[in-house]
């Protein structure tokens, strides 16, 4: 049975190659451009056979760690198993992220258990946290900005409505592809960091509203007006907008504290009132 292996893989045969035997070690040592490093696990950029991937270790979180999340009611992740999971469902729904190459991970022990997750680089991409930073002091072309808004709920609709929640749902972790935009004038975004996504049959309101929250409290600064938020929400919720000022207030009203109480704890004041 497969919760009594020891180790689990699934790795493409020319990584196999390229690495050699035992491949999880040649995979758990390799080195290059740092992104991310922080206790227990750390994230890595590097080329394979030419091409550059992303891996990120996990080396373990420690019973504290655990013990830590489980006495504040959250499920806490103890290996990339989480991220793998949340790439394959996403590809099934039409969410474009991060392509998944490799994955593995060893050891019952969840406090001790090393894993790994390996995905293609995207190449010429930039965050929307990037992107948007001027919006504030110099206003976008407004079709682009509608458009974009547009998208952004398109891909929350699709990923609350297909039971998931990200669980760090702000605009730094949504991309544009450059080259298809300044190419052929497509909006193209990936949904990227999907190291806590949460995935069951259908996504709690509560987890709802804290990725909506996020949301709204990290586009706060890019100068949104009322009508893109009303923008936002008529793509997000598929009945007319009346209806969802009326039926959903209180989820609303929800967001918006959340949002607010944020953007304080950031920021040390509140955010500025939106423009009409």
């Amino acid at each position: 049975m497969r919760w009594l292996k020891t180790q689990v893989l699934d790795v493409p045969d020319w990584l196999r190659a390229r690495l050699g035997n035992p491949v999880f070690d040649a995979i758990m040592q390799l080195q290059g451009q740092v992104f991310r490093d922080v206790p227990g696990r750390k994230t890595i950029r590097c080329e394979l056979d030419g091409k550059p991937y992303f891996i990120k270790q996990h080396f373990g979180v420690g019973w504290g760690e655990i013990f830590k999340n489980l006495l504040s009611l959250r499920w806490p992740i103890i290996s990339a198993a989480t991220e793998w999971q949340a790439i394959q469902k996403l590809g099934e729904v039409g969410i474009p992220t991060t392509p998944g190459v490799a994955y593995g991970w060893r050891g019952l022990n969840p406090a001790s258990r090393q894993s790994f997750v390996v995905t293609r680089d995207l190449g010429d991409i930039i965050s929307l946290e990037t992107l948007c930073a001027p919006w504030g002091e110099t206003p976008p072309d407004p079709a682009f900005k509608r458009r974009l808004i547009l998208e952004v709920a398109r891909l929350a609709r699709l990923l609350h409505d297909n039971g998931m929640n990200h669980r760090d749902f702000y605009i730094c972790h949504f991309c544009l592809d450059q080259p298809r935009w300044q190419q052929h004038n497509e909006i193209y975004l990936y949904l990227i960091d999907l190291h806590r996504v949460g995935i069951r049959g259908r996504i709690q309101p509560v987890a709802r509203m804290k990725d909506i929250a996020a949301l709204y409290f990290s586009a706060m600064n890019i100068g949104l007006t009322r009508r893109d938020v009303l923008r936002f929400l008529r793509a997000y919720r598929p009945q007319p907008l009346r209806q969802t000022l009326q039926q959903e207030r209180g989820f609303l009203d929800q967001v918006t504290a959340r949002a607010q109480r944020l953007y304080v704890k950031f920021h040390g004041k509140m955010p500025s009132q939106l423009d009409d």
